[in-house]
């Protein structure tokens, strides 16, 4: 006999802030410590919770090898002193990596299996680089034309993106300056303040009139990102990175980041249990799969999909943070399934905070969950594209 289907609640939501990869603030710190205080951060909201009842927690992580390797999700919550009883799983999609994660704690709730689940991400692109420290494409995926896509360089499709949606560099850079002003207002505003756990970092370095190690310990409480010195005009003297003459620049893509966010969800029956408040309700994912050479693309399938789901339309969504992987495709989503553009990243997107990668879509969903019940508005979703050509998207319900 199956059993019923119940209700999956968010009861915690938090990330750290997001570093610059190679050279920010979080550039000695590894992925597993930045796990580490978002679930620390997240079960702080949640004091009434006992820890034994968390049955297993899923994390996201698009390279999980060296420093985010072993793991990671079972190592994080051992390192952050949960029961030995809860277990940790490691998962991949790329991009959607923290976002898929949150639909499998929420489905395995809805199903009946657990009653309280940790979600999550993290990804230190400083430590792991993008691909990995050994990539090796299966031989088949250069054998055949159809298949090349697959081994496409995420700027070379972006390009391929602008080029077939008709996204000119002027508006790239525009919705690049955009992005960096949004990010900076909310910053200035405090808009981020629920979301974010701050993160201790202890830096090292040689004393050398001791010969000893000295240390140096600050709080990291805002992202990096966002520079208010962006301007269009500087915009537009940066060069395309990715193809001779064409218009995908450093300055209107991602940033490469490093961070962590961690959600905790609930059953109903665990939240009279525990004297839990719920904060938002997990309503419905959809993942859908688009061409490789065009990955940009992947919420325009994905997010009609989500709505047919969950028996909503475009209208009824009051936020939506859909990753800014890059302006190219960003915009073509935003025109092709006409999405609002006062309602799309509202407080910027990863074009100025950042985007760790396996980690974005728990950061992002946190973004959503506190964003919702800020502006009292009813339904948020999360949506990106996905390397090798897919597209992802969720939506939440403010309770």
């Amino acid at each position: 006999m199956s059993k019923q289907v119940q209700d999956a609640y968010i009861v915690a939501a938090t990330r750290t802030p997001i570093g610059k990869s190679g050279r920010g603030f979080f550039r000695n710190t590894r992925p597993d410590d930045l796990l580490v205080a978002a679930v620390k951060g997240a079960l702080a909201q949640v004091p009434t919770l006992d820890p034994k009842a968390i049955e297993d927690a899923i994390i996201g992580c698009s390279f999980p090898e060296g420093e985010q390797g072993m793991n990671m999700a079972r190592v994080a919550m051992v390192l952050a002193g949960l029961p030995h009883s809860v277990g940790g799983v490691t998962i991949n999609r790329f991009c959607a990596s923290g976002l898929t994660a949150l639909q499998m704690a929420a489905d395995r709730i809805r199903v009946g299996e657990a009653d309280v689940m940790i979600a999550g991400g993290a990804e230190s692109m400083s430590m792991v680089p993008m691909g990995g420290n050994k990539p090796s494409f299966n031989p088949e995926v250069f054998a055949r034309d159809e298949n090349v896509g697959i081994a496409y360089g995420m700027g070379l499709t972006a390009e391929k993106v602008a080029a077939q949606w008709k996204v000119s560099r002027e508006d790239q850079d525009a919705f690049a300056l955009e992005s960096h002003q949004r990010a900076l207002k909310a910053m200035a505003a405090g808009e981020f303040g629920d979301e974010m756990t701050p993160v201790t970092v202890v830096d090292r370095f040689p004393n050398l009139a001791t010969g000893e190690v000295g240390t140096k310990t600050r709080t990291v409480n805002l992202d990096e990102g966002a520079r208010p010195d962006t301007s269009l005009e500087g915009l537009a003297k940066l060069r395309p990175v990715f193809a001779a003459k064409g218009s995908v620049t450093a300055g209107n893509s991602s940033q490469t980041s490093d961070g962590a966010g961690a959600l905790i969800l609930a059953s109903e029956a665990a939240i009279k249990r525990y004297d839990l408040k719920p904060l938002a309700r997990f309503v419905s994912f959809a993942v859908r799969g688009v061409a490789p050479e065009i990955m940009g693309i992947g919420p325009i399938e994905a997010i009609p999909a989500a709505l047919k789901a969950a028996g909503l339309t475009l209208a009824d969504i009051g936020w939506i943070e859909l990753n800014e992987a890059f302006a190219a495709q960003s915009l073509a989503v935003i025109r092709t399934l006409g999405l609002d553009p006062g309602k799309t990243n509202p407080m910027g997107g990863a074009i100025a905070l950042g985007h760790p990668l396996g980690a974005t879509g728990a950061i992002r969903a946190a973004t959503v969950v506190h964003a919702l019940r800020r502006h009292k508005l009813k339904y948020g979703m999360v949506t990106m594209c996905i390397g090798m050509g897919q597209g992802a998207a969720g939506i939440i319900e403010a309770v």
